[in-house]
This record gives C-alpha cells, sequence and structure tokens, in this order.
C-alpha cells in the first residue's frame, strides 16, 4: 500500500525538519497555531497593536529556542506556556513605560476601535448594547492583576482546563483556583449592574 505524500506532517516531523534549518517547516508550525496565540495575547491585552507584539516575541522565541525542544511534552503545551510567559512579561514592562495613560486612551490609538466604532454607530440598539456590554467586560479585566487576567482569559476564552492552566503557568492547581476565585469575584463586582440586569 502506497502512503501518499500530501499527508498533513504532525508536529514532531515539523518540528524535526525545522530543527534542521528547514523554514518552510517552521512557517507551517506557526500557521498551525498562530490564531491561538493571537487570540490568546489578544484576550489578555485588549489592543490589536500590544497582541501582535505579543505574538511576534511568542514566535521568535520559539524560533529561537526550537533547537532545545526535546519533545518531552506536547509542542502546543510548551507554546502556550511561552506565550503564558510573554504576556505576563509584556504587562510588567507595559506597567514600567505606563506614565499617561488614561482608561480608553490606549484603545482610543488602536484603528480596530475607530472600525468598531463606525460599525457600532450603524447598528441596531441590540447590537450598540452588545458593544457597550463587551467595552464593560474589557473595561472590568483591566483591574485585574496580570496572572488574575491571564488565568481568567485561558479559562473563559480558551476553555483550559484548570490542571492545564497550572502547567502552562508552572504553578500548583491551588494558586490557579485562587487567581481564578479572586477574578472572578473582582469582575463581579466591577459588572454588579450588568449581573443583575441579566
Amino acid at each position: 500500500m502506497i502512503v501518499s505524500s500530501t499527508l498533513t506532517p504532525s508536529d514532531g516531523e515539523l518540528i524535526q525538519l525545522a530543527q534542521t534549518g528547514n523554514l518552510s517547516a517552521f512557517e507551517q508550525l506557526v500557521q498551525r497555531y498562530d490564531r491561538r496565540v493571537l487570540t490568546i495575547a489578544a484576550s489578555y491585552v485588549h489592543s490589536s497593536d500590544d497582541a501582535k507584539d505579543i505574538y511576534q516575541e511568542v514566535f521568535l522565541r520559539v524560533y529561537r529556542s526550537l533547537g532545545k525542544f526535546e519533545s518531552r511534552s506536547e509542542f502546543s503545551t510548551w507554546l502556550y506556556r511561552i506565550t503564558t510567559n510573554v504576556c505576563l512579561s509584556h504587562r510588567s514592562r507595559a506597567k514600567r513605560h505606563q506614565h499617561e495613560s488614561l482608561a480608553g486612551e490606549t484603545d482610543e490609538e488602536d484603528g480596530a476601535y475607530h472600525a468598531e466604532r463606525a460599525v457600532a454607530e450603524r447598528t441596531t440598539d441590540g447590537d450598540v448594547h452588545r458593544r457597550e456590554i463587551t467595552e464593560r467586560v474589557a473595561g472590568a479585566l483591566k483591574v485585574l492583576s496580570p496572572r488574575q487576567r491571564l488565568v481568567f482569559t485561558l479559562r473563559h476564552y480558551e476553555g483550559f482546563k484548570l490542571r492545564e492552566i497550572a502547567d502552562l503557568m508552572n504553578v500548583a492547581e491551588g494558586s490557579v483556583k485562587k487567581y481564578l476565585f479572586e477574578a472572578t469575584t473582582r469582575m463581579r463586582g466591577e459588572l454588579t449592574d450588568l449581573i443583575e440586569e441579566a
């Protein structure tokens, strides 16, 4: 029986090829996971520019470290662990460089914000209401600590299980539960009126 050479290569096969310097194999790995990485980053920072910065740094780190990857864990687990680390370090750097940012100012600089605003102005009251809720939730996420926000994002936006988040963040599952509880409590406090309305 002849096996077709057009079969999709596994992560392991692509990693082996990429480790020998095959850029096409590395590009295939990036394409396989880029949307998930960008989604995690965007959920965490709520700014398309910051999300793109995180995305680029993640794959730059992956490229530099791929030669040391020994397949002791799944590639996806290793990749998402790098993503969580970059998100947390990005937040720390942003805090050090932040002097004038008031709530909403960074969003005003974001071109996506203007496009969404224009669409909202042409839509129904229901659509505008949903947009307002989305903005309120985004604002509430900003009050969380970096680790609380990351746990909340990975759990509720990305659907990771608690033990998976613990593995990604390299912390005990009990710590993840604590961060999630604190995040949920703070989010409820920020969004009390929306919860009561619902």
